[in-house]
């Protein structure tokens, strides 16, 4: 795998107290990096999707990444309603739900220090943003009672900070409370709290502001490309803009290893011709270097047929079965995501995605749509001639359409046969619009003559396109 960091050598010194982590990344006590960042912005802004775009993109080159919970939205959710706080009350909580994210923050940088892998923690908000809820007055109160200052808040504590401006900035028709039972907001205000969030961050030394300039999809890639930029990790073009997603068939794999046989050849004695003097046979690695995961999905009953709901866990270090022939699930280290498509708005894809625990995953996994078998793949992540792939293995039990088959698939901006593809791999032909394979027709338990959902799902309208390059 190849991976270009520039300034690793940038170490540090962490000092305690307020914890200040400064220059644009660290050095953990096992080599390792770590990087600090903050997800900020108004409501409806996109945090949670973009979380969890991040997290996918960033475990899928080998790295460990937390993500800190945001400390407001768990101490409102036990019941605690602003309007009914005296001014004093207010003051105290705020003061509290501070020292409280200070601690939950420094036990993940803690753990990210420790770690054998480079590491990333993402903040869900990071300490700045408690003074767009606060009166100047109040906040300077609470800094010299607390002997805190900006500089080490703000500039030292965190290696970069990432703005996504709020819907009610530009996307006004994709503004909703739904995502976030805590959030209330109506537009204006939504947009007041925006920019006071903006503000509240002028000054870090790497501050990115992600508009709604461009549809979700790009704002999303915009922030994965915002962070790897920063860190100096060459995507090649899976990040640009105008990147598409492009599947491929694959026939068959080939074998991790190849026995090559190596032979030596010197001078024979009294003579300019050689002989083999030496053979033995090596092992040549067949992949470049690669992180495989275990995956699962599910798709979930939903209201009706223009929407869509899946849960997902992706695991590594999973145990295989040998006698039964399956995967050990209790075993290995997993994560878990819910993703809900919606009807389109002005043509736009309208999905979210949310890193949710484990209790919630099996609560959702209630509303599993019994219609549809359980996805098992086996997922290869690689990448070869500077271009990012993932290779998907279906694995049983499955329908028999979906038995073997195995898709490649990359983001590019290239068209046609100016995208090089792995030269190991079997590749049959191009899926990209084929709707047989998208992941949602594959997992139909009913067969496909005559289905109702199928015919629906290949009609040629923009929801079966996206449907064939559904993100998984």
């Amino acid at each position: 795998m190849v991976l270009s960091f520039r300034n690793i050598h940038n170490v540090y010194k962490v000092t305690r107290g307020l914890r200040g982590y400064k220059m644009s990344q660290s050095i953990g006590t096992n080599n390792n990096k770590v990087y600090r960042l903050v997800l900020t912005g108004g409501p409806c802004g996109g945090k949670t999707t973009g979380q969890s775009r991040i997290c996918s993109f960033f475990e899928s080159i080998g790295w460990k990444v937390y993500r800190v919970p945001e400390t407001a939205t768990v101490l409102l959710s036990g019941g605690i309603k602003f309007p009914e706080l005296s001014a004093e009350d207010a003051y105290n909580f705020q003061e509290n739900l501070l020292n409280t994210m200070l601690r939950i923050e420094d036990t993940y940088f803690d753990l990210a220090s420790t770690c054998k892998r480079n590491c990333l923690v993402i903040c869900d908000r990071g300490v700045m943003d408690a003074t767009a809820y606060l009166p100047p007055e109040s906040w300077e109160k609470m800094r010299n009672k607390n002997d805190w200052n900006n500089v080490e808040l703000r500039d030292n504590r965190y290696n970069q900070v990432i703005h996504l401006v709020s819907a009610a900035k530009g996307a006004e028709e994709f503004y909703s409370c739904e995502s976030n039972q805590q959030r209330s907001e109506g537009l204006d205000l939504a947009r007041h709290l925006d920019d006071k969030a903006s503000q509240a961050w002028v000054g870090h030394p790497y501050y990115d502001v992600i508009d709604n300039t461009t549809d979700f999809e790009g704002k999303c890639v915009r922030t994965v490309a915002a962070v790897c930029n920063r860190l100096g990790i060459d995507a090649g073009d899976r990040l640009s803009l105008d990147a598409k997603k492009r599947k491929f068939l694959v026939a068959k794999l080939p074998p991790d290893l190849l026995d090559v046989c190596i032979t030596s050849d010197q001078p024979a004695e009294g003579s300019n011709k050689l002989k083999t003097t030496n053979s033995e046979v090596c092992h040549i690695n067949v992949y470049p270097q690669f992180q495989d995961f275990i995956v699962l999905h599910d798709y979930l009953v939903t209201p009706n047929s223009k929407m869509q709901a899946r849960v997902r866990r992706r695991g590594q270090n999973v145990e295989w079965d040998v006698e039964r022939g399956v995967w050990k699930l209790e075993t290995g280290n997993w994560t878990y995501t819910h993703t809900l498509r919606k009807p389109r708005v002005d043509h736009q894809k309208v999905e979210t995605k949310m890193n949710i625990s484990k209790r919630e995953y099996q609560l959702l996994l209630a509303q599993r749509d019994l219609k549809h078998f359980t996805i098992y793949k086996k997922r290869r992540c690689f990448l070869w001639n500077n271009q990012y792939f993932q290779m998907d293995i279906y694995q049983d039990p499955c329908h028999p359409r979906a038995k073997g088959i195995i898709i490649l698939e990359t983001y590019t901006t290239l068209h046609d046969d100016k995208l090089k593809l792995p030269d190991f791999l079997d590749i049959t032909r191009e899926i990209t619009v084929d709707t047989q394979y998208s992941m949602f027709n594959l997992s139909l338990k009913e067969d496909w003559t005559g289905s109702k959902k199928l015919l629906q799902s290949l009609s040629k309208d923009e929801d079966s396109k996206d449907e064939a390059l559904e993100t998984s």
